[in-house]
């Protein structure tokens, strides 16, 4: 059944990446929604399965990666049922990503204008002059100084702010109806850090997208998300609105994520750290995928792994703790 509500809808997909080694899950059963105009964002630390699931919404998995299974339903029709020829007609144009490093997602040997003028050129089939007085009308909307003159110039003229406003230019030229942001503020300052958040804030209003922002900052996930999935080894561990999350956390992972930040209001003389480390993902545990490092993992943790099961305040969680199988399980001594 569709869900009527969301633009995009993401029903357990699972994309693995088969090497020498053996096959790694990097993305294992992920179900969530992307409500019109609303932004959802997807935290979790690196290797967790963040920008493989936003890679995936563009079947951009290439070998030895694949999509092994699942749905993808933009507006109710599944994009891994699409032709290639399809792909490329609804990538940048119903669905747009701005990649991570913008240094290295921009071509050095073209200028800004005609690196945003092709997409207008590919998409709604306009002329060159067409396309770069489009590029402009972009360049203006992003808030770049001088659009005019900074249509000329090359990316390595222009400083990182600068080049992310590029990025937010080229996947925003066709008002598309979801745009995706892979660590959109990553190796800026603070201060641009706010003003490129700000900045897709006021996109999503205008244009009325829905946004997909993916980080491991969860200052940038409080600042601009309505919905947070948290991720963990491949797989979603606690779903929620963006004020029970930081108010009423369930998951442990969870917990010690927020934990581990600075706070104002706590007198802390050190962080609390998450012991232990992120499992090889050619050697996940059997059981729930955290149990490792959980401070109340108990005998079930380490044997069964945890459905994500919905709670009364609507949120979802991935915790032998919240279900009924929890009872009296013995607690397990470890060394972290």
């Amino acid at each position: 059944m569709v869900n009527k509500t969301a633009v995009l809808e993401i029903r357990d997909l699972r994309t693995s990446y088969f090497t020498e080694g053996g096959e790694v899950k990097a993305v294992d059963g992920i179900s969530l929604n992307v409500p019109k105009g609303k932004t959802l964002g997807i935290v979790g630390e690196s290797g967790s399965g963040k920008s493989i699931m936003a890679l995936s919404i563009l079947r951009l998995i290439f070998n030895p990666g694949r999509i092994v299974a699942g749905e993808l339903l933009y507006n109710g029709a599944d994009l891994l049922k699409k032709s290639e020829k399809q792909m490329r007609s609804i990538r940048g144009n119903n669905i747009s990503m701005i990649f991570q490093e913008p240094m290295t997602s921009l071509n050095p040997v073209y200028t800004v204008g005609e690196q945003i003028a092709e997409v207008y050129q590919i998409h709604e089939n306009m002329n060159k002059k067409q396309a770069m007085s489009k590029a402009v009308d972009m360049l203006r909307l992003v808030g770049i100084p001088s659009p005019e003159k900074r249509v000329h110039q090359y990316p390595f003229e222009l400083s990182g702010g600068m080049r992310q406003r590029i990025m937010i230019a080229i996947a925003l030229a066709c008002n598309p109806d979801v745009l995706i942001a892979d660590e959109p503020t990553t190796a800026l300052d603070v201060t641009i850090q706010a003003q490129i958040l700000e900045l897709i804030k006021d996109l999503q209003q205008k244009l009325h997208m829905s946004v997909i922002i993916i980080t491991h900052d969860l200052g940038v996930v409080a600042e601009t998300c309505d919905d947070v999935a948290v991720m963990y080894c491949g797989k979603v561990v606690e779903y929620a609105d963006v004020r029970t999350l930081f108010t009423a956390p369930k998951h442990p992972y969870t917990v010690g994520l927020l934990n581990s930040l600075p706070r104002h209001d706590v007198d802390k003389e050190e962080l609390e750290a998450i012991k232990g480390s992120v499992p090889s993902p050619f050697e996940l545990p059997e059981g729930c995928r955290f149990a490792p490092r959980c401070p109340h993992a108990a005998k079930i943790c380490f044997e069964q792994l945890p459905e994500l099961n919905k709670l009364e305040d609507r949120s979802q969680v991935r915790c032998w703790i919240y279900t009924d199988k929890w009872g009296q399980q013995p607690e397990v001594n470890r060394t972290p």
